[in-house]
């Protein structure tokens, strides 16, 4: 029964996309003499968490290109553009309904208090809401409202994460999307998804760093006050013992060793800082962060060789040396472990606007 009801729901909505998308057009951007900016739709459901329906607008809010011109225009919506109840004491008021999903270059849907039960249908706010969607809108979930993109048929074959605490409801209702609960988000192009509260923030930095590189969206964290970067994902976070209150711990060190990329760092030396033995430092380190010292240590360089391979034109073998790794080949290596792609297919892709027609670099020879 729930799986008729669901692919019921899931025709009528792919048939009113459909429909209402043949004649879908752009709203004008209030600023007719600039060029516009990529529009971020925020979509509030019945239910919404206020914590991460605020996420999208304060961190592509403050996201600036040259002369201060905004990269982003933010737009909150409810389905009829009436206010909505929240899941704390009150309700949200917004000037928008669905239809401005017709203008969306990227859709956002805020998490609701309450994950679908098994056997609900798609919730009937969100599948008139999708009915204004355009193809080819970058479509993105916070926390739980991975369940509202599942139950829709948008998530059907597509890896995805969600809260670690819904991991297991999740599976159980929709089998056909292979769930990564460990992870803090899911980019799979057109569609991304992140897990629980904050990690709504890891998932739009992530978006700032895609879309114009990690410059901007590194300083939009400072602006923020949170890391621009989190390792270890969910896994730091799901039910592990306190360490000892004693009034240690490893942030000194680690702070220390963002410092000291450059040069070689020995685990005695982290330990030393700390003012613990090796082992309660490299236990204590793991409790902290989910990752061992030389985890951490290998994603901070790479963190560090990305930026730079962002934003200089220093060759490759003078980034490895900077961040840490001592050789070029040793940089390829890391860096093709991490995400794949070489350092000048990297720095391809997040300089080539800014390039000729060629898209090539004098540093991007072979080898």
């Amino acid at each position: 029964m729930q799986n008729a009801t669901l692919t019921a729901v899931r025709n009528a909505t792919q048939n009113a996309v459909q429909k209402a998308t043949q004649n879908a057009v752009r709203s004008p951007v209030p600023d007719a003499g600039r060029q516009p900016a990529h529009r971020v739709v925020v979509l509030a459901l019945p239910g919404v968490v206020p914590y991460e329906l605020g996420i999208p607008g304060k961190a592509f809010g403050l996201a600036f290109g040259p002369g201060r011109a905004p990269l982003y225009e933010v737009i909150t919506c409810t389905p009829d553009g009436r206010p909505v109840r929240t899941s704390e004491d009150y309700a949200i008021a917004v000037e928008h309904d669905a239809s401005v999903i017709a203008t969306a270059d990227t859709l956002i849907v805020a998490p609701i208090s309450d994950p679908m039960s098994a056997g609900d249908p798609l919730p009937e706010p969100f599948a008139a809401a999708l009915a204004h969607l355009r193809p080819g809108t970058r479509l993105v979930s916070i926390c739980t409202a991975s369940f509202v993109l599942a139950a829709a048929g948008l998530l059907d074959g597509r890896p995805a994460t969600t809260h670690w605490m819904h991991a297991q409801r999740f599976r159980e209702l929709f089998p056909r999307t292979p769930l990564d609960p460990d992870v803090l988000y899911v980019d799979d192009g057109d569609v991304l998804t992140s897990a629980g509260a904050a990690a709504g923030m890891d998932l739009c930095l992530h978006l700032i760093r895609q879309d114009h590189g990690s410059e901007i969206a590194n300083r939009v964290a400072r602006l923020c006050v949170v890391p621009p970067w989190r390792d270890g994902g969910q896994a730091q976070y799901i039910a592990r013992p306190v360490p000892d209150a004693s009034g240690n711990d490893t942030a000194g060190a680690r702070e220390w060793a963002l410092h000291q990329l450059h040069q070689p760092i020995q685990l005695a030396q982290l330990a030393a800082r700390a003012g613990m033995s090796v082992r309660t430092f490299s236990r204590r380190f793991l409790a902290e962060t989910g990752q061992t010292p030389g985890q951490w240590l290998t994603a901070q360089r790479l963190e560090l060789a990305r930026g730079l391979l962002e934003s200089s034109d220093l060759p490759v073998d003078r980034v490895a040396e900077q961040a840490g790794f001592g050789s070029a080949s040793s940089l390829r290596r890391h860096l093709a472990a991490a995400i794949g792609v070489s350092p000048a297919a990297y720095r391809r892709t997040f300089q080539g606007r800014d390039r000729g027609p060629a898209g090539r670099r004098p540093d991007d020879a072979p080898g």
